[in-house]
Formats: structure tokens, sequence, C-alpha cells
């Protein structure tokens, strides 16, 4: 079993092969950043995506969806979201505009993750 402490951003450390971890929730879905380590102590990052539904018998499950993303991808990652969110934001600003009325109610949003401090 692993030790987990919260620091005061809601995010978690952990000891063990979890090092970080950061969830995002957003309407229906939590994304989760982990930083996890290898063998050797080198670290990397898992975004998954969580979402849940309903199954018909009226349980509900989460559907997931993982990447791996290693250090030496970071500034090529961020530069290709960056540039997709900013060709987003150009040309379709009310998703902007609901995007802020929507951080208004959830106070983590997705510019709060910073590749280069992992």
């Amino acid at each position: 079993m692993y030790s987990e402490e919260f620091d005061n951003v809601g995010a978690l450390e952990r000891n063990g092969d979890d090092v970080f971890s950061k969830p995002v929730r957003a309407g229906k879905r939590t994304y989760f950043f982990d930083v996890k380590a290898t063998k050797g102590n080198d670290y990397y990052l898992t975004i998954t995506e969580s979402k849940r539904r309903v199954e018909k018998d009226g349980r509900f499950v989460y559907d997931k969806h993982k990447i791996f993303l290693y250090k030496e991808d970071f500034d090529k990652f961020r530069q290709g979201l960056e540039e997709v969110v900013e060709y987003i934001k150009e040309r379709c600003p009310v998703v902007e505009r609901v995007a802020e009325e929507s951080e208004e109610h959830n106070t983590s949003s997705f510019s709060n993750v910073n590749f280069e401090e992992l």
C-alpha cells in the first residue's frame, strides 16, 4: 500500500511507481494527469480520460482512455496542443465563452497543467 498526501490545490502525491496525480473535473469527464516513475526513477506522464455512464441495468461504469507521454515528447506535445487549442479558439469563439462559464463553476482548468515542470 502507498501513502497519499494532498496539497492545497487538490493534487495527490504518492510513493512508489505513482509519483503525483492531478485530477481535473470537466463536466461528465474527469482527466487524470499522473506522473509515474520507471524502475530507473525516470518520470513519465499518463493522461487518462474517465467518463461515467449508466449500464442498461442501472449500474454506473467508467469508460477510461489512457495515453502515455514521455519526457522527450513533452515539448512537441505541448506545442501541438497549444496550436490546436488556438486554432479552435480563433474559429469557434462560442466554445471559448462556454469554457469560461464552465471554469466559473470548476476551479480546475487544463491551462493549469505545466508540462515544463514534469
